[in-house]
């Protein structure tokens, strides 16, 4: 059982701003860290209902609905920022690499550091105790556009991204289930597991449930960007592309391609 807490606030449409509460051990359950704070209203309506203490904000990447409300949570609270150190967030007060550790001792709590380049240039990942706060790289069930890195890039960074435990949960940033779970049933129709995913997340989502996180085993079963080396992905992409693609990278690439093509 993972003795990590998190909940969580909405914010816009569909973001969801993670609140990771230290452990109670440590007895600070009511410590919080926040991740991707886009809007400040509802963190600190959060933090005033609850009574939380926030510790610390960490930033997945410069996107506004992931730091528009940084600046204001600052000034307010007076907490650090951890930030990718490839990316220009004036807010960042410690910028983060590859391998870098964060230690949040007060608790209990130590993340890693991954980067994970594609959707933005210096987009990183936070890793640790079983979590995955991944920001707009990886979805539930898909992944994100490619704004400003490559193809390349995206590709190694989901397969980066595969090789953690397969227990590992994943905390998105927005909520795009059913929509990315159409598209993954559009390339691989006949695949079970996926059929079952999209029973259970329509049932959550006629609730209004969240269908946030996800285990990678789960993504690994499920979502066609993580499956760019089974030959049910590559055919699919090949019917689409109209042509043979000799590579998992050309796979991933096509996949992208497709989807953009229907968004």
């Amino acid at each position: 059982m993972n003795p990590v807490k998190v909940t969580y606030v909405s914010a816009f449409a569909d973001n969801y701003i993670w609140f990771i509460h230290g452990l109670p051990e440590k007895h600070a359950e009511k410590q919080i860290i926040i991740v991707d704070p886009g809007d400040k209203t509802p963190v600190i309506e959060a933090i005033e209902d609850f009574a939380y203490i926030p510790k610390a904000i960490l930033i997945t990447h410069h996107h506004a609905d992931h730091t528009a409300g940084v600046s204001d949570l600052v000034e307010k609270y007076q907490i650090p920022v951890y930030g990718p150190a490839q990316e220009h967030i004036p807010a960042i007060t410690h910028k983060l690499k590859q391998d870098d550790t964060i230690n949040f001792e007060s608790m209990g709590l130590t993340f890693s550091i991954l980067d994970v380049p594609g959707h933005t240039s210096g987009h990183i990942a936070y890793s640790g105790h079983g979590l995955l706060f991944i920001g707009d790289t990886l979805f539930a069930g898909g992944c994100g556009r490619i704004f400003e890195g490559t193809p390349k890039q995206m590709h190694h960074s989901l397969s980066k991204l595969s090789a953690l435990d397969n227990t590992t949960n994943i905390y998105c940033a927005h909520e795009y289930t059913q929509d990315n779970l159409k598209f993954a049933q559009v390339v691989e129709p006949n695949n079970t597991y996926l059929l079952k995913r999209i029973e259970q997340t329509n049932k959550l989502r006629d609730k209004l449930y969240p269908t946030v996180p996800a285990s990678l085993e789960l993504e690994k079963q499920t979502n066609p960007f993580l499956r760019f080396d089974l030959d049910s992905v590559r055919l699919a992409a090949e019917g689409f592309a109209h042509k043979p693609l000799n590579t998992p990278a050309d796979v991933f690439k096509t996949v992208r391609y497709w989807k953009d093509t229907l968004d």
